[in-house]
Order: C-alpha cells, then sequence, then structure tokens
C-alpha cells in the first residue's frame, strides 16, 4: 500500500483520516505539533511527526519518502481569516505554495487538499452547488481556500504535481474542538453541558450541508491513489439543514431545555449553501450517511464526558 502523509494528522479531520487510512493499509505519517497532547486518533503503527507548519524545514522533512501528501491542517478559521485578512495569506496560502515546493521535489505522486464547501461559492441564491458553478468567495477564508485551488492548478501545469481539491461542508463530530469559533454544533453542545445559552446567529433560517465526519473521511478513502475523472469534488450530504432544524435536533438529544441568544449574522455569512454530490457518487458510488440525531448523540457524550471528566 501506499505511504501517505496528513498534515493536521491530530486535528478534527485529519485525526479521523489518519484512522482510516491505517485501516485501509497504508502506510500512515501523521504531521502535527502536538505539544502536551497526545495523539487523538487511535489507530497503531501510525508514525508521529512532530512540527510545525510555518517551517519549511520542517514540511522538506515530512513530506520526504511519501507518495500522498493530505494537506489537512489551517492556521485560521472564518472567523479568525476574516478579524485580519493578511494572516490567511501569510500562513494558509504562502505557507501552502511553500509545501506545494516541498512536494515537488520529494517526488510526491498526488497531494490532497481540504478546500471549504461552505464559503467558496458564495451567495449565488442556488438550491444547491456543484462544481461546475462559479466559486465567488465573499469571506477571506473562502478567498484563501479557492487561490490555494488556484495554486494547485499551476503546480500541476508548471510540474506536474497531480492534486485532488476536495469542497467539503460543513464537518461535525467527535474530536472537533468545542471551544473554537467554529461549529454550530460542538460549540452549542459545550454551551449547554456548561449551562450557558446557545448563541444563534440571526433568526435560524440560515441553512447549511452537514456532514458526520466518519461518514465524510469514509468519501475520501476511496479516492486515494486512485487517478480520478476530476481533480475537483464536493464532499457533503448533500442535505440542507436551517440553524433552526440543528437547534431542534441538538434539543431532541440532549433532552433538556436550554436558552437560546440571537445575535446578528455576520455580512460575509451565506444564507444558503448546499452541495450537490451528483460528481462524486456517479464516480465512487453513496455511502450510508449517520442520521442527524444520531450525529449528535455521538458528539454529545465525548463533549460532555470532556467537560465532567
Amino acid at each position: 500500500m501506499a505511504k501517505t502523509l496528513v498534515i493536521g494528522g491530530n486535528g478534527f479531520i485529519g485525526s479521523h483520516l489518519v484512522d482510516a487510512l491505517a485501516h485501509d493499509g497504508h502506510r500512515v505519517t501523521a504531521f502535527d505539533r502536538f505539544g502536551s497532547r497526545n495523539p487523538t486518533f487511535s489507530a497503531p503503527d501510525v508514525s508521529v511527526l512532530t512540527g510545525e507548519f510555518l517551517s519549511r524545514a520542517d514540511l522538506d522533512e515530512a513530506v520526504q519518502g511519501q507518495d500522498y501528501v493530505f494537506h489537512f491542517l489551517s492556521t485560521t478559521s472564518p472567523a479568525t481569516a476574516e478579524s485580519d485578512p493578511t494572516l490567511d495569506i501569510r500562513t494558509n496560502v504562502a505557507q501552502t505554495v511553500e509545501l506545494l515546493e516541498s512536494c515537488v521535489e520529494a517526488g510526491v505522486k498526488r497531494f490532497y487538499f481540504a478546500s471549504t464547501g461552505g464559503a467558496i461559492y458564495g451567495p449565488q441564491g442556488q438550491a444547491d452547488y456543484s462544481e461546475t458553478d462559479r466559486a465567488l468567495p465573499i469571506s477571506p477564508y473562502g478567498i484563501g481556500k479557492l487561490s490555494i485551488e488556484h495554486y494547485l492548478h499551476y503546480f500541476q501545469t508548471k510540474h506536474g504535481l497531480q492534486s485532488t481539491s476536495l469542497r467539503i461542508s460543513n464537518p461535525y463530530g467527535t474530536r472537533q474542538k468545542a471551544n473554537k469559533k467554529q461549529g454550530l454544533i460542538p460549540i452549542a453542545l459545550r454551551q449547554i453541558a456548561l449551562d450557558r445559552p446557545v448563541i444563534r446567529l440571526g433568526s435560524g433560517s440560515m441553512v447549511r450541508d452537514y456532514v458526520f465526519v466518519q461518514d465524510l473521511v469514509r468519501m475520501i478513502t476511496p479516492m486515494v491513489g486512485v487517478d480520478t475523472e476530476f481533480d475537483l469534488y464536493n464532499l457533503g450530504s448533500g442535505i440542507g439543514h436551517s440553524v433552526t432544524e440543528i437547534i431542534e435536533s441538538i434539543a431532541r438529544v440532549v433532552g433538556d431545555e436550554f436558552a437560546v441568544l440571537e445575535q446578528p449574522v455576520p455580512p460575509t455569512f451565506v444564507d444558503r449553501v448546499v452541495l450537490n454530490t451528483a460528481r462524486y457518487t456517479s464516480e465512487f458510488g453513496s455511502i450510508p450517511l449517520t442520521p442527524l440525531d444520531e450525529g449528535i448523540r455521538l458528539t454529545h457524550e465525548e463533549i460532555r464526558g470532556q467537560i465532567n471528566g
């Protein structure tokens, strides 16, 4: 099987991807800062490589001898990129270009990039979005992701580095850092566990495509080492849920009443984003999706356990 490197291998999606790749028999290296945190993935025989994404020397070392590199690390979230757009440019975009240079020098066969399906299409008012629709992001986070996608095309044209961009919808699930400013579901569950009100942006009508993280990685692993028909895929559930529907599902799961406070919607938030995944399913088939209540229940159990010790 292949030698695979997961940049951000101790993160939310990255750690689940590490487990899935190892389960499929690949030789997996997880690159992350780690620090005082133990590995969050559970697969045995995974090589742990501690390093800094912002260090070119660390990236050069990490990609040596790897067949496939999965870039699932971000130095910013949508909120932090909005508060300082230059930070996203200086760290995410610029450093990803350096990572691509390292991959070229190391002879990496294919580069897989975790882009965004939730922010990259922008406010075009469509029922759903396919890969052939224009990408018109209005947030710095989405603009940065699209910039990296363009650099992937450059590196493929200039250096022959094959790549696949994965426009991921709104993933949620276990191992997601609930204390961060990203992810309605984990943030709300943490607020409830701490007996604090849940913050709802606007009236609750905003619609997103939520996908349970383990379903997401099951979509990714069949693509590994395959000469895919395209170099860009939407990955999500293909189903839209409003914020109100998410809060109602959370209420069913936790079984307790909780306060909900409304705050204004940021101007760069899009009202509706649902991904059309027909390109993926026509090539790789459909996978059974975890029901929303069940995915929230699993996430809730983990967060409650962390808070209660």
